[in-house]
């Protein structure tokens, strides 16, 4: 999971995509990057580690120039998140020169790093997937030219090449020097991409591809539509927006996670709204919180904020039970999910909650997440419940339990570290410290996401173990657990 955003503008746009990238900040923490280009082709790039309030300079800002662009937030799951080198934007000179973003996971790497070398003759520098994205894109896009100038047709053409050799999941945005801008979206349409455009004073249109709607409304843009899956979108420099379905086969299967927690509650992706859907896991939660627990014990509901607030709000509301806030948020702390590294995680969980006494003594507390994946967090949170003087503690997951590994952007590679892997229920609330411990059922969260959209699947992977594009072995995961971690 990282943020990417493009613009093609009539002015410079460095500010514009900087701008995005603090509204994606959310979706990556490990590292940043922007590069713009100017009309002659001019590459301006600039990429760093950290967040992106500490990654850019006025320096960095000001050799930005261009009036095309795109940008990246960075949360490693391919390679090393440490690894400077490995932070997007990627680049290559040939042909014409590709300046390259990428969400998600590319899962047949081992293929596609043997192909490059053996039959394309490209070298590679990381073991990023992207890098090996954008040097496929540039060969098929080298094998597509006739002539000296470069076409949409020659574009899709290649597009659809990189479809053919590429699984995964792949959000991606593209510079062309002395071209335009290029986005694409995996034939499944596993990760979100957003088209949206605005009319400037002089009448033309500046357009924008996004992770996440919240950025193109925030910069004032119209919402076109999602990319399709399986779709590529080319703007050229004069701002033409050219588009085409460039996948034999295709289906829209987002990832459920998305809705769950990775995106923010005030996008609409896939035509869906985060904020509502949680609402609705909130409102199916409830029932089978009714069913599994004695509810009339419980005094109050809380949520661990912030994701799981919709949810718990819609809990304690069917349930009749007073809602209340008992943890505060430390907002200077990063997503503890995102963050490299068990150690990290278990120290940032307490610097960044803090149980409220006044809130806990003496009351049975009903704790609304909305998710469990290792444990560490929760295990933590019901603990710091209990110091600050509950007398119960009842935890519920507005998703199933994460019992399988996430391929496509989530930093889930091993089935061991997850809590749920193994484990009965009763197990997992023994392992984490609770009271009584309850789960979604995986067909309520679906039925939650989708109620009202003319979507019709989703990739539920890490919560039933069906992986959407088809591709994915038990000897593919097996060798995900040994030469990955999270």
């Amino acid at each position: 999971m990282c943020g990417i955003v493009g613009m093609v503008g009539q002015g410079p746009v460095n500010q514009e995509i900087y701008d995005s990238l603090l509204l994606l900040q959310h979706r990556g923490q490990d590292s940043t990057g922007i590069a713009t280009a100017e009309p002659s082709g001019i590459f301006h790039l600039a990429k760093a580690r950290g967040q992106v309030r500490e990654a850019f300079r006025t320096r960095d800002m000001r050799a930005l120039l261009g009036t095309i662009g795109l940008g990246h937030v960075r949360y490693a799951t391919k390679g090393t998140a440490g690894n400077e080198e490995e932070a997007q934007p990627f680049y290559v000179n040939a042909p014409y020169g590709i300046v390259l973003v990428h969400n998600g996971n590319l899962t047949n790497t081992r293929e596609l790093t043997e192909e490059l070398f053996s039959k394309d003759r490209r070298h590679l520098n990381t073991t990023s997937d992207t890098e090996l994205l954008v040097n496929v894109l540039a060969n098929e896009l080298q094998a597509s030219i006739s002539g000296l100038d470069l076409d949409p047709d020659q574009i899709f053409q290649a597009v659809s090449r990189v479809h053919e050799r590429v699984e995964g999941s792949y959000a991606t945005i593209a510079l062309i020097a002395g071209h335009g801008l290029l986005a694409f979206r995996d034939p499944f349409g596993i990760r979100p991409l957003i088209l949206g455009t605005r009319k400037t004073e002089a009448g033309g249109y500046e357009w924008m591809v996004a992770s996440e709607s919240l950025v193109l409304e925030n910069g004032d843009y119209d919402v076109v539509r999602d990319v399709m899956p399986g779709e590529a979108v080319f703007i050229d420099l004069e701002g033409h927006l050219h588009t085409r379905q460039c996948a034999a086969d295709t289906q829209l299967a987002p990832c459920s996670f998305e809705y769950v927690y990775l995106a923010r509650p005030d996008s609409i992706m896939n035509g869906i709204s985060v904020y509502e859907a949680r609402l609705r896991m909130g409102d199916r939660l409830a029932d089978t919180i009714a069913k599994y627990t004695p509810t009339g014990t419980i005094d109050v509901v809380m949520p661990i904020p912030d994701s799981s607030r919709p949810a718990a709000m819609q809990v304690a509301r069917k349930l009749g039970i007073e809602y209340r806030e008992g943890f505060y948020k430390n907002r200077y702390v990063g997503r503890t999910f995102i963050m490299p590294g068990q150690a990290v995680r278990r120290k940032s969980v307490r610097q960044k909650l803090n149980a409220m006494s006044s809130e806990f003594k003496g009351k049975n507390v009903l704790l609304i997440d909305d998710s469990i994946v290792r444990g560490t967090t929760s295990q933590q949170i019901i603990q710091m419940a209990r110091d600050a003087g509950a007398k119960t503690v009842t935890f519920a997951s507005a998703a199933p339990p994460v019992r399988y590994p996430h391929v496509y952007g989530i930093n889930m590679p091993s089935r061991q570290e997850l809590v749920a892997h193994g484990r009965t229920i009763p197990e997992i609330a023994e392992e984490l410290g609770c009271d009584y411990l309850v789960y979604q059922e995986v067909d309520d969260l679906k039925a939650a996401i989708l109620e009202g959209s003319d979507v019709t699947d989703l990739d539920m992977s890490c919560f039933d173990g069906r992986y959407v594009t088809g591709t994915v072995s038990d000897e593919y995961l097996a060798w995900v657990e040994g030469s990955q971690t999270s």
